[in-house]
């Protein structure tokens, strides 16, 4: 019996659009928590130096508008997946990107998770656990039912494969 080779290549399918939307909100929830001293600080220091408070205003508003833009666009331009008959393939990241296999005879568990804003964008996300040290693959932005199918097949796939996964 021959091993099945499994080559580190880039993943076939790009998760759901909407995940751009989610991506967006999670970060809009950091920048609203980081407005919140630059509040405080406004407030407290009323009638003092404006100088200082414009320019941290205009320094948050502009990191702010750059992250909100950009990370979203760009994470959705390289988040990838794909599972195959022999394996699962991610990439991930944006400014520090990733490039994942997990072969299927390895595969330990496979959960999918719905958060709240998760639930408002119809999306969900799906990890493989693995026997690996470097952690389970994840698969964040996928479609509510392509995550419900994905786990379904590999659920099947894994059931039907000799190993002990480890």
């Amino acid at each position: 019996m021959t091993a099945d080779v499994v080559r580190l290549r880039p993943p076939m399918h790009r998760v759901n659009p909407r995940a751009r939307w989610y991506w967006a909100a999670r970060a809009a929830v950091l920048w609203i928590v980081l407005l919140v001293p630059q509040v405080i600080w406004w407030v407290a220091d009323s009638g003092e130096a404006e100088l200082p408070h414009v320019l941290v205003g205009v320094a948050w508003a502009v990191l702010a508008a750059v992250h909100l833009i950009v990370m979203p666009q760009w994470r959705y331009r390289v988040h990838r997946w794909e599972a195959t008959d022999t394996a699962v393939y991610t990439q991930t990241g944006w400014l520090s990107q990733e490039r994942r296999i997990a072969p299927i005879s390895r595969v330990q568990t496979v959960d999918s998770e719905r958060g709240p804003i998760e639930q408002l964008f119809k999306l969900a996300n799906v990890t493989v656990t693995t026997a690996s040290a470097a952690g389970p693959l994840k698969i964040d932005g996928l479609a509510a039912k392509d995550a419900e199918q994905l786990v379904a097949d590999l659920t099947t796939r894994v059931g039907h494969t000799l190993g002990d996964a480890t």
